[in-house]
């Protein structure tokens, strides 16, 4: 299961991971976030070691959603070192995932 992210740790798990990190935002009462959903547990499972897989719930922490303009949802950010180095909006396969976190071990 994917990481639950929150405004208040975002900044630790996150920002400050010496792993690339990716992480969904989402909302309940969103159709397409609930297909994306499995995925993103699928890929934290995969990538477990090597990389932080996590989910924010955007109704409730809109904190990093409103930093990194998030705008549309699911919309999934991949750091690396802090920094924003990927964005995927909308739903997207996992292999679009895994490449992009693939790049950045």
């Amino acid at each position: 299961m994917a990481m639950e992210i929150n405004d208040e740790n975002f900044e630790e798990i996150v920002l400050k991971s010496n792993k690339p990190v990716l992480v969904d935002f989402w909302a309940a009462w969103c159709g397409p976030c609930r297909m994306v959903g499995p995925i993103i547990d699928e890929i934290s499972n995969d990538y477990a070691g090597k990389a932080i897989v996590g989910k924010v719930d955007i109704d409730s922490n809109q904190q990093y959603a409103a930093q990194f303009g998030v705008r549309n949802i699911p919309t999934v950010l991949i750091f690396k070192d802090g920094e924003l180095v990927d964005r995927k909006v909308g739903v997207s396969s996992k292999n679009d995932y895994a490449e992009a976190l693939d790049a950045l071990i």
